[in-house]
């Protein structure tokens, strides 16, 4: 199938609505009551209202020039997707899997389904077979959709419907671009289907996604127009968005770091995202200041890659740059410092998670107050920290962050298990189960002026001889040596403290021997911050470390594939020493 987009001239349409959030006061740890949702929209697909801004702009390769796409371009590509197989036979609930590269192909995929009533699963294209049949089953997947011409993909998708055992169909969608000025109108037929099916309506389930599954098996994560519309409010109050911002999308559009916190929270806004084909740190700047783009959102990863290709890829201004936005990990104070002082923008951390469409909480834009190692504030969501006993801590008391909102899920996809586990009832109305609060699984604390700070995953706490210890807060210190770029702590088992301490760092990149990174270097450096009961037992000294595909560092994972090289290294000595 082919849908063709042609460049048409602009639409100028009414001023954007904007939203005011209000900001939860966490100091007691006792929130708001529940909030009622603050879009102006039915449905997703409403926000792709006129605007005198582009919608996309796709910047320039080697196979096309920079194209700028307004809305009615892109809700005529969506329209003439619409009347063609298999979205023209979704009914309203079926899921709809798709695995697309950062695109047009993928936006105009996605409003698609959403517009069909369906829901939108958006996979990584680099999965495996057994990756892509999992997801396939999980789900309940009745159509699959791939990029046209991309072999890699398709085979993949191919061999995972084996694997699933029952014929799921496969389409494959192009886009053919042309800079012609033509007046294309949907066929008549559309209408009969959108009568059967009728227009989106709130509580659909939009969205489909899947937890990293950091602790075992992924859970499914449906997410309502509802609460994805509450978010991108959030959002949009948080950042001051309007029809003049431009974002440029670094993240992949099948998490919802990418989908929701920057493209559907542009459009929102009737702004202007600027999307690649993928994040290239040398062709970051460039793009940038050519689009007059005005912001970005990235994981700490992509802003560490930033800052340390700046020499070779930092132009000396940073055009039109009003913030920098990170979340999806935490980001070490050092970092933000350092990305503030190259780039001369503020840099707005932020704290996001699937179960609550992105955002949760965030710092504030200048004048407004953001502090380094906090996440911030509740930003239109009720955010409160508890104790193991369900009960409110006081300020500065370490518990389990747990939030409320329109914006979060009431239940996991087919995971009642799950779904139990997850909430807490609110302890001023335990017995109103319309008030429970999601546990988010993260450990924190407010401090006095109601600004959270994370401590790191409940699950991730390493227990040393009965000490509970934040691999965050020895991440932070590791980062602060002048040549480190990246720190990951994690434990391991140890027969006499139950778990021991070690960490991976890999070091910035240096011209000089002199100046090389030893781990005797980093102990001393750690000795002069930590207790010593704090301090890592062994510091792995690598290349890189082992991330997701967006950017995300898992500590079991990481953990894992350390430990399994010392083995190895060990074992290779074992045998030298024999010979």
């Amino acid at each position: 199938m082919v849908v063709r987009n042609y460049i048409l001239g602009r639409d100028p349409g009414p001023p954007i609505p904007t939203s005011v959030t209000h900001h939860s006061n966490g100091t007691s740890g006792v929130s708001n009551a529940k909030r009622p949702s603050l879009s102006p929209y039915a449905n997703l697909n409403e926000i792709l209202r006129d605007s005198y801004s582009p919608a996309l702009i796709v910047p320039f390769t080697q196979t096309h020039p920079s194209l700028k796409i307004y809305y009615a371009q892109l809700r005529r590509s969506i329209a003439t997707l619409s009347i063609q197989p298999p979205f023209s036979h979704l009914r309203p609930g079926d899921v709809l899997t798709y695995l697309i590269p950062n695109s047009v192909e993928h936006i105009a995929v996605f409003f698609a389904t959403t517009a069909a009533r369906a829901v939108a699963n958006p996979l990584n294209p680099a999965y495996t077979a057994d990756e892509i049949a999992f997801y396939l089953k999980d789900v309940g997947s009745k159509v699959v959709v791939v990029p046209k011409g991309d072999s890699s993909i398709l085979s993949n998708v191919q061999k995972a419907i084996d694997i699933v055992g029952h014929a799921v169909p496969v389409f494959e969608v192009a886009m053919e671009i042309k800079d012609v000025l033509r007046k294309d109108r949907p066929r008549k037929k559309r209408v009969k289907r959108e009568k059967e099916r009728g227009a989106p309506v709130a509580d659909d389930v939009a969205l489909m996604l899947h937890t990293s599954g950091t602790t075992g098996r992924p859970k499914g994560v449906p997410l309502t127009h509802a609460n994805i519309l509450h978010t991108l409010s959030n959002i949009q109050s948080t950042y001051r968005l309007t029809a003049a911002d431009v974002s440029y999308l670094v993240m992949p559009l099948f998490h919802v770091h990418g989908l929701i916190g920057v493209l559907l929270s542009t459009l929102n806004s009737g702004g202007t995202t600027v999307v690649p084909p993928k994040f290239s740190v040398t062709r970051f700047w460039t793009d940038f200041i050519e689009h007059g783009s005005t912001w970005y959102s990235a994981v700490p990863t992509i802003h560490q890659m930033l800052l340390l290709k700046a020499k070779e890829t930092y132009l000396g201004t940073s055009g039109k740059l009003r913030f920098i936005r990170s979340c999806s990990s935490s980001l070490a104070p050092a970092t933000l410092l350092s990305l503030e002082k190259t780039f001369r923008a503020p840099v707005i951390e932020a704290y996001a998670m699937s179960e609550a469409a992105h955002q949760m909480t965030a710092n504030f834009l200048p004048p407004g107050m953001r502090k380094p190692g906090s996440v911030g504030r509740g930003q239109g969501v009720d955010v409160i920290v508890l104790d193991e006993q369900g009960q409110p801590t006081r300020a500065r008391q370490t518990g389990e962050v747990c939030v409320r909102g329109p914006n979060v899920i009431t239940a996991y996809h087919n995971n009642p298990t799950a779904t139990a586990e997850s909430f807490y009832p609110d302890p001023a109305a335990p017995s109103d189960p319309s008030q429970k609060y999601f546990r988010t699984g993260d450990l924190g604390y407010f401090d006095v002026m109601g600004f959270l700070y994370l401590v790191g995953r409940s699950k991730e706490q390493i227990n040393r001889g009965g000490e509970k210890i934040s691999p965050v807060e020895i991440d932070q210190v590791l980062l602060q040596h002048r040549l480190v770029a990246e720190a990951v702590t994690f434990p391991v088992p140890s027969t006499i403290y139950g778990q021991e301490i070690e960490a991976v760092v890999v070091p910035k990149p240096s011209s000089s021997s002199s100046t090389q990174l030893t781990e005797q270097d980093l102990l001393a450096h750690a000795s002069k911050l930590l207790a010593p009961f704090k301090v890592p037992g062994k510091i792995w000294i690598r290349s890189e470390v082992p991330k997701t595909a967006t950017g995300k560092v898992q500590r079991r994972v990481v953990a894992e594939i350390i430990v399994k090289e010392g083995e190895g290294a060990k074992e290779e000595g074992k045998v030298r020493a024999k010979l």
